[in-house]
């Protein structure tokens, strides 16, 4: 079993990734989901850290990493679940750096759009926060969601632009 994802536990991981990095050039890393939420306070911990990268040799010793540190990683991003959205690259939030990486916060609307999906609780609470926050602008993520093209729902059959309209009209009411 491995340990909760930290704060502490989350930083060593940025450290160890950017130790074990490729001296050439320069890359990024983004926390996506959990880490996101830990590594801002809002909350304790997480049960992995999702990342993203530009460069997937900054994962060579991803292996290693999680043993050494006894920590869960997945590969993730939002588009791997529901529909991206415009302008997602622009939007990412600059974290530190450290070595040849530079960290970010994965597009706060993408996770945002992802957390309101998915609807697990303890995501709405993520959710949440991203508003509380002001990380996201709760009218201008409507805009984006409205934004989707129909044809990029052609990759995620089990959503339509109906459930994620009422998922995220439901969701900006008890908010707002």
């Amino acid at each position: 079993m491995r340990k909760e994802l930290t704060r502490q536990l989350l930083l060593s991981l940025m450290k160890e990734l950017a130790r074990t990095a490729p001296r050439r050039g320069s890359c990024r890393v983004y926390l996506v989901g959990g880490g996101t939420a830990v590594y801002l306070g809002w909350r304790p911990s997480s049960i992995d850290a999702d990342l993203f990268s530009d460069r997937d040799d900054v994962f060579r010793d991803i292996q290693g990493i999680k043993e050494r540190l006894n920590v869960n990683v997945e590969f993730a991003r939002p588009e791997d679940f529901v529909p991206p959205l415009e302008g997602s690259a622009g939007r990412h939030v600059f974290i530190a750096k450290i070595g040849s990486i530079d960290f970010y916060h994965y597009d706060p609307y993408a996770q945002l759009l992802s957390k309101v999906i998915r609807g697990f609780e303890r995501d709405l609470a993520d959710a949440r926060e991203y508003l509380r926050s002001e990380m996201v602008d709760p009218q201008k993520f409507q805009a984006l969601v409205a934004g989707i093209p129909d044809s990029a729902y052609a990759k995620y059959p089990t959503l339509s632009r109906a459930a994620i309209g009422k998922a995220v009209d439901a969701f900006l009411e008890e908010e707002i």
